[in-house]
């Protein structure tokens, strides 16, 4: 991954209770890319990140705030994971609207784990073929998902994946997603 994201910018929306390795290595996959990443959340300052679910793990600083950000403004969305972090975008209106206008608007998107939550509750997920973490795939099927159980899914401008252990396959293919021109 040298520069094929140069002049994008990424959307990356999450809150407290992110999984930490589920937003340090998309991110750091992105920017080695080339593309400018902006974090994206529900309050000022930062959000705590977690290590499976229970465990501190740091912080990140948020660049800017989810109700302020528009879909127009972003080349690309991701989606990282973590119980606690999905739960409390889906519980937002700012967090779904912004989710639900980038997929109106055909833009990329990946999420990983839990992060296809969000895509529910926008209203987005009817149709597609999705992965997730074991435990939401009901969530999704409900939503009337086709769930499958792969490393990635692909569906359209789409990608999901199922936990940390898919991170390298997961951040390839959203690199290569991510890259590719309308």
């Amino acid at each position: 991954m040298a520069d094929e994201l140069h002049g994008k910018r990424i959307a990356i929306l999450a809150a407290d209770g992110v999984e930490r390795v589920e937003l340090e290595q998309p991110r750091q996959a992105l920017q080695d890319a080339g593309a400018t990443t902006v974090l994206l959340s529900l309050h000022d300052g930062e959000i705590k990140a977690r290590e499976n679910d229970l465990d501190e793990a740091g912080t990140f600083s948020v660049d800017a705030l989810v109700k302020s950000a528009s879909a127009d403004e972003y080349d690309a969305l991701l989606l990282p994971g973590g119980t606690v972090n999905p739960d409390q975008l889906r519980m937002d209106a700012d967090a779904v609207g912004f989710v639900r206008d980038i997929m109106v608007a055909d833009k990329p998107v990946a999420a990983i784990c839990h992060g296809p939550w969000t895509l529910v509750e926008a209203g987005v997920a009817k149709g597609r073929t999705l992965t997730s973490y074991p435990s939401i795939r009901t969530d999704l099927r409900n939503a009337g998902a086709n769930v499958v159980d792969e490393e990635v899914a692909r569906d359209g401008n789409l990608i999901t994946s199922r936990s940390p252990e898919d991170l390298p396959a997961f951040n390839a293919a959203m690199v290569e997603l991510f890259s590719q021109d309308k």
